[in-house]
């Protein structure tokens, strides 16, 4: 190869290099570099495993094995993310069902699931590493992102609402159900709480799966009780202290069954 052939070539390759970088620095569409992923799993399932697609190809994952209510602390580094549009895909199991297959030596049943992420173009700062991107897994299958530089991050406290129940009630409701098994149908019934009517509150949900699960499953179709769900609405800990509050005349027509319905509706976002 001669002289001048070999500097064509090595032009040639600069310029490629700078084309290339030149348009990743003039392109709109914002540049997520050095992510740590992070999942929070509100659903009442397993989340096996979770990968982000963004529109240009790039990936990330992360899960492993997270049972209802986890996922604050675990993370899976380093990973780069662009622009507003992201595909997510997970894999769930239901644990209850698992354990029943695994006595039958049948193959667990694992569920796949998609859902489409828009995620406005954010501001982002943090060193390497300690910046982190949390995916939200939410009882209806819808995902939230947030942007975090701690290991913190859960919104809905599954443990701390069992913890309560259990305290409160003990086991007299069912003496021989195993830790596990009536913690993970407090989350079920938590998930219920936050699929029609967006409680996240820990107060809110705790009377919220209280009065389902040891007054009346039907509790929020009294009519009383639906008019506090609908002038507390948007008030984080206001449902849930009137709850704990409730005229004892009413309590009793929740105990023994006797009132009119009133239609429930499930609230909007």
């Amino acid at each position: 190869m001669n002289r001048r052939l070999r500097t064509a070539i090595a032009a040639l390759g600069l310029l490629v290099t700078i084309t290339l970088a030149g348009c990743d620095a003039l392109s709109t569409e914002p540049n997520y570099g050095g992510l740590s992923i992070a999942g929070f799993n509100y659903t009442p399932y397993n989340l096996v495993r979770f990968v982000i697609t963004d529109r240009y190809g790039n990936r990330a994952s992360g899960g492993g094995d997270l049972p209802p209510g986890s996922g604050e602390g675990r993370l899976s580094c380093c990973y780069k993310l662009k622009g507003t549009e992201f595909t997510v895909k997970w894999e769930v199991y239901d644990a209850d069902e698992a354990i029943l297959s695994l006595r039958a030596k049948q193959p667990i049943k694992v569920t796949q699931k998609s859902a489409a992420v828009r995620m406005p173009p954010t501001k982002i700062s943090g060193d390497l590493g300690s910046l982190v991107l949390g995916l939200h897994f939410y009882p209806d299958d819808h995902i939230e992102f947030e942007f975090r530089t701690d290991l913190r991050g859960t919104r809905i406290f599954y443990g701390a609402i069992d913890e309560w129940l259990l305290k409160k009630q003990g086991k007299s409701f069912n003496d021989t159900m195993e830790d596990w098994v009536a913690f993970r149908r407090t989350a079920r019934i938590a998930g219920e709480g936050w699929t029609k009517y967006r409680f996240t509150n820990t107060e809110d949900l705790k009377q919220y799966v209280y009065y389902t699960l040891l007054v009346n499953p039907n509790f929020d179709q009294h009519p009383a009780v639906r008019q506090i769900i609908e002038e507390t609405n948007g008030q984080p800990g206001a449902f849930g202290e009137a709850m704990d509050n409730i005229a004892p005349k009413i309590l009793e027509e929740l105990k023994g069954d006797q009132f009119k319905p009133s239609p429930a509706g499930d609230f909007d976002d």
